[in-house]
């Protein structure tokens, strides 16, 4: 039964539900941006370079034979580059919201704090101070 109630406090932590959603909003922006590059980027980049679609580019090193189903054996490097605007994408995107949670983290940090009014005991000792200031006065 201990290892039921360790899961339960385990699972309904902050940082568990927190990483949960993060994982998920994560998986649709993949998605978000694997279309960006797929469907916006690359048309544009296959245009300037003369109709040329680097997801199909390939460097063949055993030509398949489809008699006998044996699949060609390829180094898909157009797939690469894709996938690696792709990265760079996402981690630009990072970036970008991480130095505007930091730019917010700082301006709360420069924020004058107020100080905490004096102690019931602080007042006290100070009016001491005081009288025995007054009386060697």
């Amino acid at each position: 039964m201990s290892i039921v109630k360790e899961f339960k406090e385990f699972a309904v932590r902050g940082n568990v539900i927190d990483l949960a959603v993060g994982v998920i909003i994560g998986a649709a922006f993949g998605k978000i941006v694997t279309s960006l590059v797929d469907d916006i980027i690359m048309p544009p980049i296959g245009y300037l370079t003369g109709g040329i679609d680097f997801a199909d580019k390939a460097l063949v090193l055993k030509e398949g034979d489809t008699a006998n189903k044996i699949a060609a054996v390829s180094i898909k490097y157009g797939q690469f580059l894709n996938t690696l605007i792709q990265f760079l994408i996402v981690a630009f995107c990072i970036f970008l919201i991480v130095k505007a949670i930091n730019s917010m983290k700082r301006k709360q940090d420069v924020a004058p704090a107020v100080p905490a009014p004096p102690s019931k005991e602080e007042i006290l000792l100070t009016q001491i101070r005081d009288i025995l200031k007054e009386k060697r006065d």
